[in-house]
Formats: C-alpha cells, sequence, structure tokens
C-alpha cells in the first residue's frame, strides 16, 4: 500500500476520533469568537499544516496570536505575536480536562476568550467543561488522521483551482468534523429547513444561503460509518443520484443523499490521485449538469502537477 494514503479504519480509532473531534471544537469556537463573520461561516474553520490542523492567524483586540494541533510532537501550540509561546499535550485526557487548561493558558497569556461550552453537530453532547467522559487519544491514529488531511487538502486544492466561479477556501470544519470544499452556481438556494443538534437553523441557512455542489472527506464519523470521500448538492437537481459518476467504487447512498466514494478504494487503486480527481470531476457534473450551472463561465481547464 501507498503510506502516503494510510490504513484508517474507524473501528480502530473511533473513541479517539470522538475526543478529537470535541478538543477541535474548543479550539474552533475560539477562533468564531474572535473573528468576523464571514458569509457560510467560512471564518471559522481549521486548516491543515505541515505538522496538523491551525487556526491561522486571530487577533484579541491588536494582538496576534494562532492556536496549532501538532500530530506530530503531539501538542497544541499558542504562539503570539509577541513571541510568547503555551503548550498544552495531546494525550489521553478528558475532554474537561483539555478545555481547562486550555482556557487557563489563555489567561496567563491575557488572551481570555469565552465560548459557549455546549458542543455542537453531535447528538446528546455533554458541555466541554464537564465531559469526563471522553479521554481517548491514539498518538499513531491521530497521526494517520493528519496524513490523510494532507492528501486530500492537497487534492481539493487542486480541484478548487479548475473553478472561476465563486467557490470556498479548501477548509475543515470542526462542527461535522470533515473537510471540504464547495462550488457554488451564482443563484439563490431556497430556505434550508433543518437543523442540527445544538445548532440553530439560521445557522444552517447562512451556509447553504445559495445553489453549492460540496465535496469533501469523513474520517469514519460522517453517517457512513468508514472514512470516504462525499459529494453532495443543495438543492439536489433532478437526476443527481443517477448521475454516471466514477471510479466504479463510487455509488449514492440514498440514506445520506451524497455520492460516496470508499477511503480504502482510493487506498487500493493503481493512482489514487486519479481515483480522488474523477471522482470530485465526476460528481461536481453529476449537480452542475442536471442544475443547469452555466459552466462555460465557471470553469477553466488548467495543466495540473497531476497532469
Amino acid at each position: 500500500m501507498n503510506e502516503d494514503w494510510p490504513d484508517l479504519p474507524f473501528s480502530e480509532w473511533a473513541d479517539t476520533c470522538a475526543t478529537l473531534h470535541l478538543w477541535t471544537q474548543i479550539v474552533g469556537k475560539i477562533r468564531l469568537a474572535l473573528t468576523p463573520a464571514v458569509n457560510h461561516w467560512w471564518n471559522v474553520p481549521l486548516y491543515v499544516t505541515s505538522r496538523g490542523l491551525t487556526t491561522s492567524l486571530m487577533f484579541h483586540g491588536a494582538r496576534g496570536f494562532q492556536i496549532d494541533f501538532d500530530f506530530i510532537e503531539h501538542r497544541l501550540k499558542i504562539q503570539t505575536s509577541l513571541g510568547e509561546t503555551a503548550i498544552v499535550m495531546l494525550a489521553p485526557r478528558t475532554v474537561a480536562d483539555f478545555h481547562g487548561e486550555l482556557m487557563g493558558r489563555l489567561r496567563e497569556l491575557g488572551l481570555e476568550t469565552r465560548i459557549w461550552t455546549m458542543p455542537v453537530e453531535i447528538p446528546d453532547a455533554i458541555p466541554f467543561d464537564q465531559d469526563n467522559q471522553h479521554a481517548s487519544y491514539d498518538a499513531e491514529y491521530a497521526n494517520r488522521f493528519w496524513r490523510v488531511l494532507s492528501q486530500v487538502d492537497r487534492l481539493l486544492k487542486l480541484f478548487r483551482s479548475r473553478f472561476i466561479g465563486k467557490v470556498s477556501p479548501v477548509h475543515f470544519f470542526w462542527g461535522s468534523f470533515d473537510m471540504a470544499v464547495t462550488r457554488f452556481s451564482g443563484r439563490p438556494a431556497p430556505a434550508l429547513d433543518s437543523a442540527s443538534p445544538n445548532l440553530g437553523t439560521w445557522v444552517m441557512r447562512e451556509a447553504y444561503s445559495h445553489e453549492v455542489s460540496s465535496a469533501g472527506f469523513w474520517p469514519g464519523n460522517g453517517g457512513y460509518g468508514k472514512a470516504a470521500f462525499y459529494c453532495y448538492a443543495y438543492p439536489e437537481p433532478d437526476g443527481f443520484a443517477r448521475a454516471p459518476v466514477a471510479p466504479d467504487a463510487t455509488f449514492h447512498d440514498e440514506s445520506l443523499g451524497q455520492f460516496i466514494l470508499p477511503y480504502d478504494a482510493v487506498r487500493e487503486a493503481p493512482s489514487p490521485d486519479d481515483a480522488v480527481m474523477r471522482y470530485l470531476q465526476s460528481t461536481y457534473e453529476a449537480a452542475a449538469g442536471p442544475g443547469g450551472w452555466d459552466r462555460s463561465a465557471l470553469e477553466r481547464t488548467i495543466a495540473s502537477p497531476s497532469g
């Protein structure tokens, strides 16, 4: 197997995934509290780095800082624009313990930030400062998770570069714990009439205010039960679920309303890059074609490192 795409069986790291999901929500909510709102909540996600995930630069007043997950040395690092640094170790520990130490480190640096301590998009959630249930951290699988995200980030950015219409950054949403990139037709969408746990309908309506084709990667927690790539359209055009897609391992999951490409099929492909890029392009076309997108105005063909 190509170890650029390490094995990531969800059954082996589900508890770590659940704990890490909550840790990223704490860090993500700090970013939410300190950044100006941007359309579709593009101000709140995290981004892949050469060592893990980052908030990128934030400001507490006029003072800059960022928070980084390091999945090589397994620590959370707070760095300020004045050169100050604080560390929170990533190891088996409760969410309540992680939350308490992180908030304490921010106070010591003069960066105290208040957040709503209730997790979002998670059923039966426990407030961060009371959660002594989730306490798993398998360093090996946390590292594998980040290595997979690095490859996904690389290919989603290549896919993004082929679109000149409105398109999101490639980003990691801590609420749903997935990597995503979203293309827009340019037309408004019908008001979304759905909600997620502890997340108001108005939040989801902002996210889906315009027609989208969204693709990304779940590390195992996204409803399919295994690591997988996904693609969906909102609103879903007639014929979307029946459209021809590639590679052969791709299928439409009726319960999720998404095209799924299992991660293991990518790992086993002769060319994982080619498999992912064919998947991204064909599932986008499944939305854009039946949806009547003005593709000649929204797309471009460019040379790419993978040909």
